[in-house]
């Protein structure tokens, strides 16, 4: 059996939270991957693009480029954007059979629901949703 895009990018997100020895590390580490997410148009800021479940104001919307789903999201929080921008590393610019075949288990490998409060876990899994809501509509 092949080894999909999504699987691999798991692995090396994986691999990467290896490297840091304590949470502090990580933490900062996703806050930086937030910091690199592109830009996201104030018009683009509505309700019908609004997820519930999030500590704070998250927004996600996806445009199709031929058979690949390119998703764009934005938070006015640090963290929650660098979870925002581990989910797209993994998900962004897959097709809907690819995301529908990918397991989330990177989220308890990476360990990052023991080490978030409940409402960022809960954001995170609501973000999740969303991609495989859409995904399966495709």
């Amino acid at each position: 059996m092949s080894t999909s895009s999504a699987e691999l990018a798991q692995q090396e997100l994986i691999e990467d939270f290896e490297i840091f020895d304590n949470w502090m590390d990580r933490y900062q580490y996703i806050i930086d991957m937030g910091k690199q997410l592109t830009d996201f148009p104030d018009e683009w800021k509505i309700e019908e693009l609004k997820i519930q479940g999030c500590q704070s104001n998250v927004w996600m919307r996806h445009e199709e480029q031929g058979d690949k789903l390119i998703f764009k999201a934005t938070s006015d929080a640090a963290i929650v954007s660098g979870l925002i921008a581990i989910l797209l590393r993994i998900y962004s610019e897959r097709t809907a059979a690819e995301i529908r075949a990918t397991e989330p288990h990177f989220l308890a490998d990476l360990g990052l629901d023991k080490h978030l409060s409940p409402t960022r876990s809960n954001g995170l899994h609501s973000m999740l949703e969303r991609i495989y809501l859409v995904a399966q509509q495709k």
